[in-house]
């Protein structure tokens, strides 16, 4: 840590309007920071301040007013946050320290509603909490791509399999044409001195018909190139009807698709927005029950809903008799029954919130649907395009092939009646000779065009066979990434799961709880189906062993856990999370709130033991309980 001036605080928070808050100023130092004083002093209220300016949406704007802010300075850098009244929810804006902030909300801003600490106490599922900031939605689509890529790639290396063979079967091909194109020359340099002998012999006829033989022989030579040329298109014509025939009709569904996105996606606001307001209306319950600052100034003026002669404060906070006003009605309600209407509100917003991750999940698959249907029918077009481009390209070679075939007809009626002419003459020898010469020339071009398709082979096969050490070693690399997406959910859930019983077993021997000899996280595989695959899951059963006077160990259930013990097994269980996420790596506060159900002694073991992980622990905890904390800095007045 930098030395600092004694008047440089290694942080300060400034809020405005946030929860109970008017506006406070406060300095922080790095280690142990205690929020002391007594319920309804703003400490929860500066908490969300503090999680505001990280970048949480999990803060209230105070009740009489329109906007609201909140900043931390580290290090010398200042974070805003702002939070605006827009029709009856609350718009954030400004630059505060994270992007995101799910994993501090779950894992480093232990509030009383954080939804890992009440896990443990409601019975939630476990793993569910730990994987949450992981997107396994596009895990699955990543394991997708990278198993698809590496099909192509385990095929195109099963096509490399022969081309070793073929390379030197073709390396042999191109050594015997050589030796063929060799001996084709030298026939043919004979053959041409032969009829050069017979030149004097050459009639106006006989040279015409050499002519006419030479134009015979390229005809031939073109009509055979435009014949193989038009077979491979109508091999392609084939090939590409094959993948058109093949590839699904996505017409059909795309009308649905989109009217199943767009329910979808109002669905999803719908559920968000009852999320949002039951978010609201806990938080501001909460607020009631614990800083009433903002309501204390909403009832100020109005007698009527005073319940005695006291004051508003003292109708609202209550602490001898355990009551409350009623916001909305103004009756006194006793704590217990307010209370458990925001527990039950909790839940709702939780199964809220669960209707939307399924929501989201299922928007997921079906745009992803959607997506594939708009790829098919690129692909349709791309193909029928290919498809109409060959089919005039062979319309346009059988004509070609047509005008040689007949062009050659032409051309071999002359040479027939040349050759006639010619033997009337008397010249059978030149005429066996210029046969003879055309001939080797025609077998020359074969062997020379033969030997250009073997070497242009070899040429391939090499090209090819020097892209098998690329292949591989991409293999290994996909290989490799494909291991890492499907062991990633794995290693965080294996790091949790540790994390959780050796933090716990470390936090039990410090807090020293008379009969609770452990308690410790069990991770088992289920299968479940899901669509038509059955896919590996895993669950994290809660486990609890006692201990009786005799010192026989029992195993017990998590409903059997006091209240104090309930709540240090879900700080243990956030702090797990805290670290297997590696959260202190991007958030530098621990947030502390609602410890009253453990006593000051162990309060005081458990802050000691949590403030080795982070720069900031800040812990919100009543006088009497702020007394045996050991603290780095005190704040009594926010």
């Amino acid at each position: 840590m930098d030395e600092r001036g004694a008047d440089q605080p290694a942080a300060r928070v400034r809020a405005q309007h946030v929860g109970g808050i008017d506006e406070t100023t406060v300095d922080l130092e790095s280690g142990v920071n205690v929020l002391a004083g007594r319920n309804a002093t703003n400490r929860t209220s500066f908490l969300q301040a503090v999680m505001a300016a990280l970048g949480s949406d999990r803060a209230t704007l105070k009740g009489d007013a329109d906007a609201g802010r909140a900043e931390v300075t580290l290090a010398g850098e200042t974070h805003e946050r702002t939070l605006d009244r827009v029709g009856g929810d609350v718009s954030f804006g400004g630059d505060p320290l994270l992007a995101d902030a799910e994993l501090a909300d779950l894992f480093a801003f232990l509030l009383e509603d954080n939804d890992a600490r009440r896990a443990v106490e409601r019975g939630d599922d476990l793993r569910e909490v730990v994987v949450r900031p992981v997107d396994t939605a596009a895990l699955r689509r990543d394991i997708e791509r990278r198993e698809a890529e590496k099909r192509e790639i385990d095929d195109e290396l099963a096509a490399l399999d022969d081309v070793a063979a073929r390379l030197e079967n073709r390396r042999e091909r191109v050594a015997e044409l050589e030796a063929e194109r060799d001996e084709r020359r030298e026939e043919l340099a004979d053959a041409r001195d032969a009829l050069a002998d017979a030149d004097g012999e050459d009639s106006e006829a006989l040279a015409e018909l050499k002519a006419r033989r030479s134009d015979l022989e390229e005809l031939r030579f073109q009509l055979r190139t435009e014949r193989e040329s038009l077979e491979s298109l109508r091999d392609q014509r084939a090939d590409l009807r094959e993948e058109r025939d093949a590839l699904p009709d996505p017409d059909a569904d795309v009308a649905a698709l989109d009217d199943r996105i767009e329910e979808l996606r109002a669905r999803r606001e719908e559920v968000a927005a009852s999320v949002s307001d039951l978010q609201n209306v806990v938080e501001f319950n909460e607020q009631f029950l614990d800083d009433a600052g903002d309501v204390t100034a909403a009832l100020a003026d109005d007698p009527a809903r005073r319940s005695d002669g006291g004051t508003v404060t003292d109708a609202l906070v209550g602490e001898d008799d355990g009551e409350r006003v009623c916001w909305t009605c103004g009756s006194t309600v006793e704590r217990e029954r307010i209370e458990g209407t925001v527990e039950r509100l909790r839940d709702l917003r939780d199964r809220e919130q669960s209707r939307k991750a399924d929501l989201d999940a299922e928007l997921d698959e079906v745009t992803d649907r959607r997506q594939a249907v708009a790829e098919t029918r690129e692909r349709r077009e791309e193909v029928a395009e290919r498809l109409r481009e060959v089919e005039a390209e062979i319309e346009r070679r059988e004509e070609r092939v047509a005008d040689l075939e007949a062009e050659r007809e032409d051309v071999a009626d002359a040479v027939s009646e040349l050759e006639a002419a010619v033997e009337r003459d008397g010249h059978d020898a030149a005429v066996d000779r210029a046969k003879r010469v055309n001939e080797l020339e025609v077998e020359l071009d074969r062997v020379e065009s033969d030997l250009a398709d073997a070497r242009e082979t070899v040429e391939d096969l090499e090209s090819r066979l020097a892209e098998r050490d690329d292949l591989e070693a991409r293999r290994r690399e996909v290989v490799a990434e494909l291991a890492d997406l499907r062991e990633r959910v794995d290693r965080v859930e294996a790091a949790a799961v540790d994390s959780f019983n050796e933090e716990m077993a470390a936090v039990l021997e410090r807090l020293d709880y008379d009969n609770l000899e452990r308690v410790w996280v069990e991770r088992t595989a289920t299968v479940e189906r899901r669509g038509r695959e059955n896919v590996e899951r895993s669950e994290f059963d809660l486990h609890v062993v006692r201990e009786t006077d005799d010192g026989r160990a029992y195993e017990d259930t998590v409903d059997h856990l006091s209240e104090s013990e309930r709540e240090v097994t879900g700080l243990v269980f956030a702090l797990a999370g805290y670290l297997a996420h590696e959260v202190y790596e991007d958030v530098p506060f621990l947030l502390l709130d609602s410890l009253e159900a453990i006593d000051a002694e162990r309060i005081a073991a458990l802050v000691d033991y949590v403030a080795e992980y982070t720069e900031f622990l800040v812990a919100a905890l009543l006088e009497e309980d702020a007394r045996a904390v050991d603290a780095d800095n005190r704040v009594t007045d926010i």
